[in-house]
């Protein structure tokens, strides 16, 4: 009942108690009949029946209110019945929540049970996965898959993902190893790479020519003055290609993933941003230069080996030269080909989940780098073998506007006289 009603018919009640109150018999002892404080029509004759008890005059009204009173009790008693219920509910889901989570936690605990355990999972060092799993946290807790809550803490997500990455094994054996569902298992591992790929793709920037002379020393005590970075292009899975450029200590400065496996490398160095930008002077400054393999064009900012060179010639120094400094290029793309999802791109589900997975790799690449973390970075006795030394191979053999450039054979034939006076420098020092 309305609190309104409710006031209003207790208000009632108690002024029709009040009246009857007022017309109950009274002695004439106690009130004379000739009174002025009661009017003679309130007293009531000696022949008039009594007034009916007080009680039987309310019940009707008594009977009309209180019915009303057990149903709202009843109510109330729902209500609170109905809250607790809500509450029990929770409470055990909070319980539920927080043992998944503990659950969860000691599943990735015992996964990276060891220092030597992350190495052989994660292919990093305990101290950069933690460090790893600080930065991303807020980033990898923030969403769930549509309708499938996982309950995960942020480094059993880095976990999971990290070990898909790592092994490439498949997602079913994944989601069994952290008893998850299959679809979540794949959910962790492309939130990962959706991450790293868009918040921190400025690891793999190529860095302004200003900022490139520490890059170029380096390569100097490699060999040749002014060289800025080496080129070269990877296959992984024999389906995606994949171009890089390095520094000397195999720091990727840049990448270009997503090419089809049965592209030449000349043709993907074409359809890149990093040709647009060189042959438009905003990649390198005056003089600077990349050294790549073989199968690229010889261009005035791009440098390549002589075609068969004579033994003990300038040339044949050069080329000497230009492959150890091609090597830092190598090395980074087998450090790469450590990672195991690039071996098992196929079960990705589309071409641009397999491309985020290679910049995945080269960030993750870059961060152990940086944090001189060397777990995943391949030997140097084992990096990949050079490409035999010829000019313009495949499909741009004969392509005379990428070979015949007069600024390039200048600049390739003055480095040659260089690597020979540098050869002549180390000998007199060897011998003296």
């Amino acid at each position: 009942m309305e609190p309104r009603l409710v006031a209003a018919l207790v208000s009632s009640l108690v002024t029709q108690a009040l009246l009857l109150l007022l017309s109950l018999p009274f002695s004439s002892s106690s009130i004379p009949s000739s009174s002025p404080l009661l009017p003679n029509l309130l007293l009531p004759s000696s022949s008039s029946p009594p007034p009916p008890p007080l009680l039987a005059l309310l019940f009707p009204h008594l009977a009309a209110f209180f019915p009303f009173l057990p149903r709202n009790r009843k109510r109330k008693r729902e209500r609170d019945q109905e809250q607790a219920e809500i509450e029990a509910d929770d409470k055990r889901g909070g319980e539920e929540e927080e043992a998944a989570s503990c659950s969860s936690s000691s599943r990735s605990s015992s996964i990276v049970a060891s220092p030597d355990h992350f190495r052989l999972s994660f292919r990093m060092s305990a101290s950069t996965f933690e460090w790893l799993s600080g930065l991303l946290d807020p980033l990898l807790d923030c969403r769930d898959p549509a309708g499938s809550p996982l309950r995960l803490p942020g480094p059993a997500r880095l976990a999971l993902a990290l070990a898909r990455i790592a092994s490439g094994a498949p997602y079913r054996d994944l989601a069994a190893r952290f008893a998850v569902p299959e679809p979540a298992a794949r959910f962790c591992a492309r939130h990962l790479c959706r991450v790293l790929c868009t918040n921190f793709r400025f690891w793999l920037a190529f860095p302004a020519p200003p900022d490139l002379r520490p890059v170029a020393a380096a390569f100097h005590s490699l060999g040749l003055p002014d060289c800025c970075g080496a080129l070269a292009c990877a296959r992984f899975d024999g389906s995606v290609a994949a171009q890089i450029v390095s520094d000397a200590s195999s720091r990727i400065l840049s990448i270009a993933a997503g090419f089809r496996g049965d592209r030449s490398d000349s043709s993907i160095l074409r359809c890149s941003s990093l040709y647009k930008n060189a042959e438009r002077g905003r990649l390198l400054g005056p003089n600077q230069y990349l050294v790549g393999d073989g199968e690229y064009p010889l261009l005035p900012w791009l440098m390549v080996p002589f075609a068969d060179p004579v033994r003990g010639s300038c040339e044949a120094d050069f080329n000497a030269v230009h492959r150890s400094m091609c090597r830092p290029a190598l090395r980074a793309v087998a450090s790469l080909r450590n990672w195991g999802v690039l071996g098992s791109l196929g079960e990705e589900e589309d071409a641009k989940a397999a491309t985020a997975c290679i910049g995945t790799c080269a960030i993750l690449h870059n961060v152990l780098l940086m944090r001189e973390d060397y777990s995943a970075l391949a030997d140097a006795a084992r990096e990949c073998p050079a490409t035999p030394e010829h000019a313009g191979g495949g499909e741009d053999a004969g392509l005379e506007d990428f070979t015949a450039e007069r600024k390039a054979f200048v600049v390739r034939s003055t480095l040659a006289v260089r690597a020979r006076a540098i050869r002549d420098a180390s000998r007199h020092l060897v011998c003296p």
